[in-house]
């Protein structure tokens, strides 16, 4: 089967200008000329152009840091690929990257292939601006974080549906009434009972779960082939969290959609996702099927995720398990595996050298020769 979305090597950076630079961090820096041009590194970012330093430990030129590491995945055609971490892992990045909504200083590499309905496969960091912003929206949707901020507050939530598909409907024929009734039937097709009411009424009028759907909403209005749903349960009580993966897929049933669906919350992801990828400090740690994540985690990051979850099993008289530290800084991330601090199993090696992926079985990869030795 052919693939839907095939992101290739991604890389995201992004400059760092006039950061004072602490001793604590690791630091190498080396002062050229314009004549002699040097590198500057500091953590993992590089600086491949000459400098100057106008006072002991302030870089004036601007200094690039990782965000997204060589990430590679792929979705299938109504396939749900789970994309999980801790806050600042890379997932939203990586998000935004595929539609090309970063911000104008980001430097992106690596390829980002998508099968948009019979065509072939086109490189989205490639195509013309105008051609992606017709894409957005018909070919690939996104269910933004928080509803409140992401919606206008001054427009009605109808209204903003149908400027999406004023936008990104690619007939360019359609009428301002035709998008107003399209709109009706998104939200209808998302359950909002009442729609022609609720289309006139404004996001402070609606409840966080409202909201929710009406997102959803802007984003089926244009029937899109892939949909990326960015923590679409975040702050919503576990009822309305319920209402809302039950939303997801019923309309992935009825539309075909894949989804890519990120999230922090492993116990949302079980619910969803047909295969699972882990990120921790820009990279990919692990992927594979479900029940193999699941059952079988082949890294210690996704072992200590998973340990971390409460069950019915769990032991009440005992503190929960976590995971010491912390998500190392972008601009200290250590030049071996990102994990290696918080790691009990790290060997000496682990600090020297960023692990490759392996497969550990079929379908199942993961970055961690210790866990995983090679045979």
């Amino acid at each position: 089967m052919a693939l839907l979305l095939d992101v290739r090597h991604l890389t995201v950076e992004f400059p760092v200008q006039n950061q004072m630079a602490r001793p604590s961090l690791p630091l190498e820096t080396r002062v050229g000329t314009a004549d002699s041009p040097v590198e500057v590194r500091r953590g993992t970012g590089t600086l491949d152009r000459s400098s100057q330093l106008e006072e002991p430990g302030r870089i004036t030129s601007p200094l690039t840091v990782a965000a997204v590491k060589g990430l590679s995945f792929s979705i299938a055609p109504g396939e749900v690929l789970g994309l999980v971490g801790e806050s600042g892992s890379g997932k939203s990045v990586t998000s935004l990257a595929i539609i090309r909504l970063l911000p104008p200083q980001a430097r992106i590499a690596g390829e980002i292939l998508f099968t948009n309905g019979n065509r072939s496969a086109c490189n989205l960091l490639q195509i013309p601006e105008e051609e992606m912003r017709h894409l957005r929206g018909s070919g690939i949707a996104m269910i933004f974080q928080e509803p409140m901020t992401a919606l206008n507050p001054v427009m009605r939530v109808g209204d903003q549906i149908a400027e999406a598909i004023l936008a990104h409907d690619n007939s360019k024929e359609i009428s301002n009434r035709e998008a107003w009734q399209r709109a009706i039937e998104a939200m209808n097709d998302v359950a909002i009972s009442d729609p022609e009411r609720r289309a006139r009424d404004y996001p402070h009028q609606l409840s966080g779960g409202m909201r929710q759907r009406v997102m959803i909403a802007t984003a089926i209005a244009n029937r899109p082939q892939l949909l990326i749903a960015d923590e679409p349960t975040t702050a919503l009580d576990v009822t309305i969290q319920a209402q809302i993966l039950e939303l997801l897929a019923e309309l992935r049933e009825k539309f075909g959609l894949a989804m890519l669906f990120i999230s922090h919350d492993l116990a949302v992801v079980s619910q969803v996702a047909d295969r699972v990828a882990v990120m921790y400090a820009g990279s990919l740690v692990e992927l594979g099927a479900k029940h193999d994540i699941f059952n079988s985690p082949a890294h210690p990051y996704t072992r200590g995720l998973l340990k971390a979850v409460p069950t019915l099993k769990t032991n009440r008289a005992r503190p929960l398990e976590t995971i010491e530290g912390t998500v190392p800084s972008l601009q200290a991330i250590p030049p071996g595996c990102p994990f290696e601090t918080r790691c009990d199993f790290r060997v000496p090696e682990c600090a020297t050298a960023l692990p490759p992926l392996v497969e550990v079985a079929p379908g199942h990869w993961a970055r961690c020769p210790v866990v995983n030795p090679l045979k």
